[in-house]
C-alpha cells in the first residue's frame, strides 16, 4: 500500500510547481452495489490511496481490487477470479481534474466535477464523475457516487448469472486528506 501511496505522489509531484500543496488520504473508503432480482451485491474497501494537488485541482486514486471486502466470501471468490480477474488486473485507478475552483482556505462546501480517465478491469474510460468537497477546520474531505457499467470496461457478466448481477453497479467514494509533506 505504502508503494502505491509513494508513485500516486510521484506522479503529481511531476506537475507541481514550487508552492503547490499536496493532500494525501491512504485510506479512502469505496463500496460497491449492485441490485438484481435474485440477490443485492456489496462490498466496501477502506484502503483505496489517494492525492489531491489543491492547487492544479489534479486528484489520483487508486485501489486494489482484491481489497473490497463481501459479505460471503463465495461472492468475493466470484468477484476476484471470474469477474474482475484481480490476479489480472490488480488495481482500479482514476486520475483526473477537478472542474471547479475550490477554496480550501475557507470552511464550507463545493460540488464539483472532476474529469479524467478511469481505469477498472484494464480499461480505461474517460469519465466524468460528480463529487462534493467539504473543508472544514482546515480538513478536507472528498465524497462521490457514480455508477460505473460493466460492459463499458469488458467485464463480462455470464447468461447463467445475468439475474444475479447488475449492469451497472453503484460507487461511492469517501476521501479525507490530509497535508502531505
Amino acid at each position: 500500500m505504502k508503494h502505491i501511496t509513494i508513485i500516486l505522489l510521484a506522479w503529481m509531484s511531476i506537475s507541481n510547481q514550487a508552492g503547490q500543496t499536496l493532500y494525501a488520504c491512504k485510506n479512502a473508503n469505496i463500496s460497491l452495489f449492485s441490485s438484481a432480482p435474485i440477490e443485492d451485491i456489496k462490498a466496501t474497501t477502506s484502503t483505496a490511496a489517494s492525492v489531491y494537488n489543491a492547487a492544479t485541482g489534479e486528484l489520483a486514486f487508486s485501489v486494489a481490487i482484491s481489497s473490497f471486502k463481501f459479505d460471503k466470501e463465495l461472492m468475493q471468490e466470484h468477484f476476484n477470479s471470474d469477474y474482475m480477474e484481480s490476479d489480472k488486473y490488480p488495481r482500479a485507478t482514476f486520475k483526473g481534474k477537478i472542474n471547479e475552483k475550490v477554496d480550501i482556505t475557507k470552511d464550507g462546501s463545493t460540488a464539483v466535477t472532476v474529469t479524467g480517465d478511469l481505469t477498472v478491469h484494464g480499461v480505461t474510460q474517460k469519465r466524468t464523475i460528480p463529487g462534493n468537497v467539504t473543508v472544514k477546520g482546515g480538513v478536507i474531505t472528498m465524497t462521490s457516487e457514480f455508477m460505473v457499467k460493466c460492459a463499458d470496461h469488458h467485464i463480462e457478466i455470464p447468461r447463467l448469472v445475468f439475474h444475479n448481477i447488475a449492469e451497472s453497479i453503484k460507487m461511492n467514494v469517501s476521501a479525507t486528506y490530509t497535508l502531505s509533506k
